[in-house]
């Protein structure tokens, strides 16, 4: 069974193609600068090359087509016919309290998910121009809905309610989310398969972390608390959204600077964060570089982005009772060592204990990394979005 999987951002489209009889990816790459000058699809080749094709896509339909005549080209594809694609797996940022789990596309499916437009005005929009793309460019197709939201409808009212009037709650959906909830979902299972432990008895805690971020706290197979909100700006610090903040600072901003709410909304997601308090880049890796030179404004950055997860999992240890299992996932908890350590280090009082000597240096690999004597299993497991998307593709149309 061949599935593709999509991501559709407003700027970019990116795809994997699964041969799931065999867990083989056939093909990965993306379309990037969508609707802007100098747009272009980058691939990666069996062997390891890079190719970049250049051609002026102007909108997801385009794109996609573009994506398809790749794939199915003599010299650079992997398939003969567009009928060699079984069905489509599309990620979906928000699906809001209609969906607790992944979904087969229908028409009514598509009209929940317009309805949750307003909860992510800039994610939902182009995941659906994917859907009607494919739909167009191969009708009939067979398509799934897979939510970044869906993994964390299992938190229980006390764990998603703000402090809000519940009016507000009635009239908007205004509530706590999440999001990352795939990547979540896939490390903190993963885990258990690594360790041999059974998934619905453990507490883990999953460190998703890199230039977006979240920690989620993972019961018996359950999230059941997790650090974004409504939307993706709360919790940790990230490379340009600030994290939790006190709401009356904000509107004390807003008066000062006469912000209106857009303004705000691009303060807080775009000029924030690492970027906004170091000066430099968004970019971990730079700031790691600006670090070892001494630079005092990255010194505080990373102490802050360090800071903050290890609150979140000291927060969610407490609301477990305890912690079985820390799992880092995301660009930096996969591969910037440092961080890790950082974080880990002066937790033995919760029975966590980092090894040094496996920790450091590590990137990229599925490792414990804790000691022996560790009663919290600290492992490093890569996240796999895009398999996990395809799988519950094939599970939900194998029905």
């Amino acid at each position: 069974m061949k599935i593709l999987v999509l991501n559709c951002g407003s700027s970019s489209v990116k795809y994997k193609l699964f041969n799931m009889d065999t867990h083989e990816v056939l093909a990965q790459g993306g379309v990037e600068k969508l609707g802007l000058p100098g747009s272009f699809l980058k691939f990666t080749q069996p062997d390891g090359k890079k190719v970049i094709l250049d051609k002026e896509l102007p909108e997801h339909n385009a794109a996609i087509e573009f994506i398809l005549s790749v794939l199915t080209d003599e010299k650079y594809g992997c398939i003969k016919s567009y009928n060699e694609i079984d069905a489509v797996g599309h990620r979906v940022v928000h699906g809001g309290e209609a969906f607790s789990g992944s979904v087969e596309i229908t028409p009514e499916v598509i009209g929940k998910m317009v309805e949750c437009i307003d909860l992510a005005p800039l994610h939902n929009p182009p995941n659906l121009k994917g859907i009607r793309a494919m739909s167009a460019l191969i009708p009939g197709i067979r398509q799934v809905g897979v939510f970044d939201t869906a993994f964390h409808q299992t938190m229980p009212d006390y764990a998603y309610m703000y402090g809000l009037p519940y009016s507000l709650y009635k009239k908007y959906s205004i509530r706590r989310y999440g999001f990352h909830g795939t990547s979540h979902r896939y490390v903190s299972k993963r885990a258990c398969d690594i360790l041999g432990v059974p998934y619905e008895e453990q507490r883990i805690i999953t460190a998703h972390v890199g230039n977006g971020g979240s920690i989620a706290a993972v019961k018996n197979g359950k999230s059941i608390d997790t650090s974004m909100g409504l939307t993706p700006v709360e919790g940790l610090l990230m490379g340009t959204r600030c994290g939790d903040v006190d709401a009356g600072a904000l509107t004390f901003i807003m008066d000062k600077e006469k912000l209106d709410a857009k303004g705000l909304s691009d303060l807080i997601n775009k000029q924030s964060g690492v970027q906004g308090l170091s000066g430099i880049s968004s970019d971990m890796r730079e700031i790691e570089a600006a670090v070892a030179e001494g630079d005092k404004r990255a010194i505080l950055a990373l102490n802050i982005y360090n800071y903050r997860i290890k609150k979140y999992i000291g927060a969610y240890a407490a609301a477990m009772g305890g912690c079985d299992i820390l799992v880092w996932t995301g660009g930096v908890g996969e591969n910037q060592w440092a961080t890790r350590r950082a974080v880990c280090e002066n937790m033995e009082f919760m029975g966590m204990k980092i090894d040094v000597e496996k920790n450091d240096g590590m990137r990229g690999e599925e490792m414990v990394i804790s000691t022996p004597d560790s009663k919290v299993t600290i492992i490093v497991v890569p996240t796999d979005e895009e398999y996990m998307i395809a799988s519950d593709t094939m599970d939900i149309l194998g029905k």
